[in-house]
């Protein structure tokens, strides 16, 4: 069952780009954003990450945190991570292959990788916003992040 907005996240444990393991449950006790992205190395996916990065104090005074979620190998993320120079937790979502991406239900089949798709959640791990795109050519805005963590 894919996530829903007003039903908990599902849960997930995945590793980051420094092998540390990351949960659903480390993310609890803060408003949080769960953001999907299908090609680490590309335009788009480098800007939304960068831009995030360099917005980490403002998610911090609106007691948020952000992780990004791909479907690709720890090696592949440690290294763009880097190159990026990205402190906020890349996870790997590789093996099985978009598992945790199927479960929020945003894994695209045919590419293998999930969709432009960020979930939006409460400190207690209920989603209440989902803010996507139609395309994987059209980035999502950092401010509508903003704007869905200020409702909460």
């Amino acid at each position: 069952m894919a996530a829903e907005i007003g039903a908990p996240a599902p849960d997930f444990t995945l590793l980051d780009q420094a092998r540390n393991p990351v949960s659903l449950d480390d993310l609890k006790g803060h408003k949080s954003l769960v953001v999907f992205i299908p090609f680490p190395f590309t335009g788009i996916c480098t800007d939304e990450a960068c831009t995030l990065q360099m917005n980490l104090s403002k998610l911090e005074e609106l007691d948020a945190k952000a992780v990004i979620v791909t479907a690709h190998a720890l090696p592949t993320n440690k290294r763009w991570a880097e190159e990026n120079s990205l402190t906020l937790p890349v996870l790997s979502d590789f093996w099985p292959h978009g598992k945790v991406s199927t479960e929020y239900g945003t894994f695209d089949e045919t590419l293998g990788v999930p969709t432009r798709t960020t979930y939006v959640l409460d400190a207690d791990g209920v989603v209440r916003d989902v803010i996507a795109t139609e395309s994987l050519g059209i980035g999502r805005e950092y401010t509508a992040y903003t704007e869905a963590l200020a409702a909460i």
